[in-house]
């Protein structure tokens, strides 16, 4: 017997069904390891009972933040990673055919680039909707939804050839991409503790970064050698490919349905090989807490999508702060990356595949920063908490009232956004001269570091102070990010032919850098926004408690 299954086997014998027991034969997922049962007290481990029953057995699994294995928790992150790919992919891969399409279908530039800005703010709004469904019903149907309205619009965007089904199937194309985003930062907060959450923040954003990057090169070779159109065959195939996959084997994580992951879905939440997993696990004589799954399934419910509870947020003065500076950072991005096509075309001569290479300085960096950022985010973490002595217990999510979450995050974000609010001033300034390529390559390069470092700090902090719905706070980033991205990419081509690339990238540059007030206010009075808002939370839950009371007694 090999150590996870004497592992197993502990957990079991201690809480053996006995005859008759309702819960006797329904397994639990097979995704119980070795970090699920660490944590079982010697006097389980050591003298099983089978007077404790389930009761016992379900204390014992639910200590730990999430059944997952570290391997299982990276695979399902990725997935949700990939799967967000799709949104920023589908906006960049569109930037290098920007001059292309304007030619063929005999519209000005101004115009075509009106597709990025309605794409953007589709890519805002979308998430709202889809962000509290997935919150309540379960991340699955919630993919289903997006994959199905994307490859949809792909075939659509494919068949046509004019401007007016552009703009719109391109807005359509947005509204089932863009959900995808705050469905992968809300698998980690399903998966994932607070004091884990960096490095896994590297692998959930991975496909977002690897989108901005490899997009524009496929973009630029895709309209080149084989027209624009067939850019949406392409993602019409790649998405239907990725799709199938994860529709049939990606598990479901939302805790409001599944708790840390022992407790089986509902059917349409259920993938492939649940049924296979549950087996296994009733072989081992492992079972679901009866308990807690009729807790569960008793607050599940499929409907409408409704954006209020991402609205909420924007009523919570410390989440409007930290969402206006990550909407910043993101806004200087589309700025740059819009600007770019017809910069580089006019002022070096690149086609649409050189114009294309541009974008790789900026992907670069993001990759990069991706991953140093996660760890140094955690190392903070952790030195604030030796600090105060406050313990972490790896994979269980400790309380945060009293800890200075705000400062730990804020420390690693505030040197980024005041140097990406540099490196966009330079890199207008060496535009605007027309200076060696070399400069506004290593302008990008810095930009793009600095501004995912920013957003990614900043990102973990909104899910940090949002732990029973990191999609919905993830959705209300994009929301501000998107809009704000929207109106940039809006305004910067006619600010640089009015003012010049400098002064208007300096404009930029000056609003990225005010955005740090927020954070710093955060960082001085979070702890004490955070109990204010958790004792006027608690006010309201009593006063519908209050009323419920009422009701049942009138109704008596």
């Amino acid at each position: 017997m090999d150590q996870e299954e004497s592992k197993g086997s502990i957990v079991a014998a201690s809480y053996a069904p006995q005859q008759g027991d309702p819960g006797g034969g329904i397994p639990v997922l097979d995704l119980a390891s070795k970090e699920a049962v660490e944590g079982v007290r010697p006097e389980i481990a050591g003298e099983p009972s089978t007077s404790q029953g389930l009761t016992e057995s379900s204390v014992v699994a639910s200590e730990d933040y999430s059944v997952f294995t570290t391997n299982q928790k990276r695979s399902i992150i990725v997935a949700g990673s990939f799967a967000a790919w799709f949104s920023p992919m589908t906006g960049s891969i569109y930037y290098p055919a920007l001059n292309q399409i304007s030619r063929d279908l005999n519209v000005s530039s101004s115009k075509v680039s009106l597709t990025v800005t309605t794409y953007l703010i589709v890519q805002g709004l979308a998430p709202m909707m889809i962000a509290g469904f997935s919150d309540k019903a379960g991340r699955r149907p919630a993919y289903f939804i997006c994959f199905t309205i994307y490859i949809i619009a792909n075939l659509a965007l494919a068949l046509q050839n004019n401007y007016i089904a552009l703009l719109l199937l391109r807005m359509l194309q947005s509204g089932g991409s863009s959900g995808t985003v705050a469905l992968a930062n809300g698998v980690v907060g399903d998966c994932v503790t607070s004091a884990e959450r960096g490095k896994y923040v590297a692998f959930a954003t991975l496909g977002t970064l690897l989108g901005p990057t490899l997009s524009p090169i496929l973009g630029g070779l895709i309209s080149q050698y084989a027209g624009w159109h067939w850019i949406f065959w392409f993602l019409l195939i790649l998405s239907c490919a990725f799709f199938i996959p994860l529709a049939l084997f990606l598990p479901e994580t939302c805790r409001k349905i599944v708790g840390d992951g022992s407790v089986p879905p509902p059917t349409l939440s259920a993938n492939l090989s649940d049924k296979w997993r549950f087996q296994k696990r009733q072989k081992k004589g492992i079972l679901v807490d009866q308990a807690k799954q009729a807790e569960l399934r008793k607050n599940y419910r499929i409907s409408v999508p409704n954006p209020v509870s991402t609205l909420v947020v924007f009523t919570d003065f410390e989440s409007a702060l930290i969402l206006f500076a990550t909407g910043v950072g993101i806004a200087c991005f589309y700025a740059v990356s819009t600007g770019a096509s017809s910069a580089f075309a006019r002022l070096y001569g690149f086609d649409d595949l050189y114009i294309s290479l541009m974008f790789l300085p900026i992907g670069f960096g993001s990759v990069i920063s991706a991953f140093t950022t996660g760890k140094l985010v955690d190392w903070n973490y952790k030195r604030h908490a030796k600090r105060l002595g406050f313990p972490i217990t790896k994979n269980r999510q400790t309380d945060l009232s009293d800890f200075p979450i705000e400062q730990a995050r804020m420390q690693i974000a505030l040197p980024m956004l005041i140097l990406g609010a540099a490196a966009v001033a330079g890199y207008g300034w060496m535009m605007d001269h027309k200076i060696s390529l070399a400069g506004p390559v290593i302008m990008l390069f810095i930009f793009g570091y600095c501004m995912i470092a920013s957003s990614q700090c900043l990102n973990i902090l909104m899910v940090d102070i949002y732990p029973g719905k990191p999609a919905t706070a993830t959705a209300a980033n994009n929301v501000t990010r998107c809009l704000l991205g929207a109106g940039a990419s809006a305004a910067i081509v006619p600010m640089s032919d009015a003012m010049g690339n400098g002064w208007a990238y300096t404009i930029l540059a000056i609003i990225f850098a005010l955005s740090t007030i927020g954070p710093l206010a955060s960082m001085k009075y979070g702890i004490q926004w955070r109990k204010a808002k958790k004792e006027k939370e608690r006010r309201r839950r009593e006063i519908r408690e209050a009323k419920r009371d009422r009701k049942a007694c009138e109704s008596v």
